[in-house]
């Protein structure tokens, strides 16, 4: 077994409305033979707030978040938006040792497993047509995946986990890396852009045969999941961490 201490970080959606990601991150963690424990008094990391313009009342919350994780060697979190937060904005909204401390160690669920622990093989098993969604924040912010804007080698860290899956055809999508119109109080303040938005990134993937559709966010996938139930479409949603516990490495 890995001899690092891993602490887990569920984020509040997570925690309230979809729990089985957040089990299924755990589970993937400890298949892996990793010691990771989920520190019973972590709470908010402050996102929400901070992003609607009251980051001065985070302050609390982010040195509450760092004493919570300070003994782990590394912090892991099935949220590409949170780990954005965490390692990019705490440092300017309470700057300490603590906080720095946190911000180098935090890392979203699949770049800790492809840049951590090297892992590009799980030999999942998933006998479905998938199609990736790159949500924003872990596409442009932690650079999950290549972006269409940018003349670069093209690559993505959640298409190299699944490419290799069992019985797994991976969606081929016209646009690949455009947003689905969430972008959290965006969707509450811009409902029918919103809405726009993310029926067209539905329809790319229905047009190309998505039977599900996997992300590193659950929140965007919330998001898709409404739009999908409002039209009744047979599509699912399902988090990326669903489908690496499969995993048999």
């Amino acid at each position: 077994m890995w001899d690092h201490k891993i602490g887990l970080f569920i984020p509040c959606y997570i925690d309230q409305l979809y729990p089985r990601a957040g089990i299924a991150a755990f589970e993937t963690l400890r298949r892996l033979g990793l010691n990771v424990s989920c520190p019973p008094n972590q709470l908010c990391c402050g996102q929400p707030l901070a992003n609607s313009g009251a980051a001065c009342e985070t302050v609390a919350l982010c040195r509450r978040f760092a004493d919570s994780f300070l003994e782990y060697d590394y912090i892991v979190c099935p949220s590409s938006s949170c780990v954005y937060h965490i390692r990019h904005h705490y440092e300017k909204i309470a700057r300490s040792e603590k906080v720095e401390k946190i911000c180098d160690s935090i890392y979203e669920l699949c770049e800790f497993i492809v840049d951590v622990l090297g892992i590009d093989d799980m030999k999942l098993l998933f006998p479905h047509k998938v199609g990736i969604h790159h949500s924003c924040h872990g596409l442009r912010g932690l650079e999950l995946a290549s972006t269409g804007e940018l003349i670069q080698p093209r690559y993505s860290k959640v298409h190299s986990l699944l490419e290799k899956a069992e019985g797994i055809t991976l969606t081929k999508l016209d646009r690949e890396d455009e947003c689905c119109g969430f972008g959290g109080t965006f969707s509450v303040f811009e409902p029918h852009v919103s809405v726009r938005m993310g029926t067209d990134r539905l329809s790319d993937h229905l047009r190309n045969g998505s039977e599900f559709i996997t992300a590193t966010d659950m929140s965007c996938l919330m998001h898709l999941e409404a739009i999908i139930r409002r039209q009744r479409k047979k599509a699912k949603v399902i988090h990326v961490a669903e489908i690496l516990k499969t995993c048999r490495v």
